[in-house]
């Protein structure tokens, strides 16, 4: 299973092509478009999300609410589209009256794509660049949640940090997975936590008074996988890299660990590695989870536990010095409408990347075709593994 975007940031729609989609899975539009509400959530949002409220319209691969097993196309409308009709028109002349975008912010692509693309205006590189895409992500992920969710497999995110403000936590590669998504949902920082949630709003308060913006990190957490899911012989078969790949693919992403991640490389192995034991009802298991849910490229069934972090938004209302593309003056980068902080929103891009990997790496273990048959395949799995830890 796998994804294709195309849309521009203010252009009249987002698309999602999504193909290797199993016949037979029931799909959930007001599931999809919730997920799109709490992409465009989250305290220290910027104007866009007053102007967007995004819905996802289902055109192709989809009947009576089951796919047919064809490619699924979904499209986002963009409802700023109409304030940008003559700036962002597909044919024609430009408007006599256009103002190139010539002043590069540092942080972004503007500059470099630019050059890659010899091109004199930033706007052909900041539309596409824009985090404004992750929706059509987003939306293409639907499909990946409801195939992994009708197999046992829920996939759920939270805000570890912004800022200078973290969430302290016991041993979270065990417990991430006991946490309510009522409290993660109804903190406007996405936290678990009612008192680090306001401690992360007043940083946000702080940047924005300060002309700033502010980055972070957060977890995703996958429950219910079943172990050996993924490989190990080829790089490609890693999930480790499938994983990194995908979450690194997200704008503003600088880093990803899998389990303690770096912590592992300062603690002896005793403290590191994972006890294997055997358990009557539920076989092999492990007496810890400093891994991650990851052993040599491939799931253990214990709860996958995947830490990112996000770099601040490049956008500066107080903007940084910048170099004008026309004079080669130096000038203040353009400021775009912006946010001040979108790390509870990034935290539900990633969830979405996520699923999209552990639910291609299912379809690559037990099937594709249709629903009925993959069932009986993770059946017949689920069967072999009790027998063998008997």
């Amino acid at each position: 299973m796998r994804y294709l975007t195309a849309g521009e940031s203010h252009g009249p729609c987002l698309t999602a092509i999504v193909e290797g989609v199993p016949a037979g899975l029931k799909i959930s539009e007001r599931q999809i478009n919730a997920d799109l509400a709490r992409r465009q959530s989250g305290y220290g949002r910027g104007g866009r999300q007053t102007i967007e409220t995004d819905t996802v319209q289902v055109t192709s691969g989809v009947r009576f609410g089951r796919t047919l097993g064809t490619p699924v196309c979904l499209a986002v409308r963009n409802r700023d589209w109409e304030n940008w009709t003559d700036r962002m028109a597909a044919f024609g002349d430009a408007p006599s009256d256009l103002a190139r975008e010539v002043t590069p912010r540092p942080g972004h692509a503007d500059l470099v794509g630019t050059l890659k693309t010899d091109t004199d205006d930033c706007r052909n590189i900041l539309e596409r660049a824009s985090a404004r895409e992750t929706a059509a992500r987003v939306a293409a992920a639907g499909i990946a949640r409801e195939f992994l969710a009708d197999l046992g497999v829920e996939v759920f995110s939270y805000v570890r940090s912004i800022g200078g403000v973290q969430l302290e936590e016991d041993d979270p590669f065990m417990s991430a997975a006991g946490y309510k998504p009522l409290d993660i949902e109804t903190s406007e920082v996405r936290c678990p936590d009612a008192r680090t949630t306001e401690a992360m709003k007043e940083e946000i308060k702080r940047a924005k008074l300060a002309g700033e913006s502010l980055g972070g990190t957060f977890r995703v957490v996958a429950t219910g996988l079943l172990p050996g899911v993924g490989g190990y012989a080829t790089a490609t078969d890693r999930l480790t890299s499938r994983l990194g790949r995908a979450l690194f693919s997200i704008p503003a992403i600088k880093g990803v660990e899998f389990g303690l991640g770096f912590e592992a490389s300062r603690l002896p192995g005793s403290q590191v590695h994972d006890p294997i034991v055997l358990d009557d009802e539920a076989g092999f298991v492990r007496a810890s989870n400093n891994a991650g849910g990851l052993e040599g490229g491939m799931t253990t069934g214990m709860p996958l536990v995947v830490t990112a972090a996000m770099k601040p938004i490049p956008t500066l209302m107080t903007p940084l010095p910048t170099v004008n593309l026309d004079t080669l003056e130096v000038e203040q980068a353009s400021r775009e409408r912006s946010d001040v902080c979108a790390v509870p929103a990034c935290a539900v891009v990633a969830e979405s990347e996520v699923s999209f990997v552990l639910a291609d790496a299912y379809l690559q273990k037990f099937g594709c075709d249709n629903m009925a048959d993959i069932k009986a395949a993770v059946k017949a799995y689920r069967q072999r593994l009790r027998t063998m830890a008997r």
